[in-house]
């Protein structure tokens, strides 16, 4: 269901301490944005309407976090969320930070010095399986080698999905971008591990029967590890090789 733009939703997130105004300055520098710059910074990817980072980090003050959404029209519903979370916990909200940012150029804004832990992706868009469309998934192996750049060796991604064809091609994606699989169900809820945090996506599938997949994913250390090639790169490749093959009959 498509949001409706909200008049409000700028002048409301400039108004937030914990709203990133300019992230595109931050690069290298995210660490020193908390209170306790030494703590383990930690993202969530498509935030959306922040129910699950407002439960994940008032809940967890020895972790730093980051919300990174596209848009205004949900970052300002995960604003208020996080306020109500951390007033409910009775904290100060200041290991939390949210942030509008194109995911798909996540480079521009963190970098290698930045130092990830871990990451979360929750219900992203599946997209469709064409090769047009694809390549927007978030765990699509182009996406996987970019937050290679930051997340450090043996960090992990924490990864859940509605979707049975995302899910199956990420069981290949991630492998292909040097992660090591050290999780996965295709049942979430048949034995829930203590750490799930439940979306409201999650309750929404749930009624609907629809069962909720997920993995843990560990970056492997080394560029050797990366075994996926570019499928442009890829055409580029057979087209010499056509090339080539076509000079050698010509002699």
């Amino acid at each position: 269901m498509r949001m409706r733009f909200k008049p409000y939703a700028h002048e409301e997130l400039m108004a937030a301490d914990f709203h990133v105004h300019d992230p595109f300055v931050w690069g290298g520098k995210w660490h020193a944005q908390y209170a306790r710059p030494e703590q383990p910074f930690v993202l969530e990817l498509g935030c959306g309407k922040g129910g699950f980072l407002s439960q994940l980090a008032s809940a967890h003050p020895e972790n730093n976090y980051l919300g990174i959404d596209i848009t205004d029209k949900v970052l300002i519903l995960a604003k208020r969320k996080i306020e109500a979370a951390y007033q409910e916990a009775g904290r100060p909200i200041d290991n939390v930070k949210i942030m509008s940012a194109d995911i798909e150029r996540i480079r521009n804004v963190i970098t290698p010095e930045d130092t990830v832990r871990r990451i979360y992706i929750n219900f992203c868009n599946p997209w469709s399986k064409n090769a047009s469309s694809n390549k927007h998934r978030l765990t699509y192996p182009r996406q996987l080698i970019q937050y290679r750049a930051f997340l450090e060796d043996g960090g992990e991604i924490y990864f859940k999905t509605d979707d049975d064809d995302l899910f199956r091609d990420s069981l290949e994606y991630f492998p292909a971008s040097g992660y090591e699989i050290t999780w996965k169900t295709f049942d979430l809820h048949e034995k829930e591990p203590e750490w799930n945090i439940r979306t409201e996506h999650e309750g929404m599938f749930t009624e609907m029967g629809i069962k909720i997949k997920a993995l843990i994913a560990k970056k492997l250390p080394g560029d050797e590890t990366v075994t996926w090639i570019e499928p442009k790169v890829l055409k580029k490749m057979a087209a010499a090789a056509e090339a080539a093959a076509a000079e050698g009959k010509a002699e």
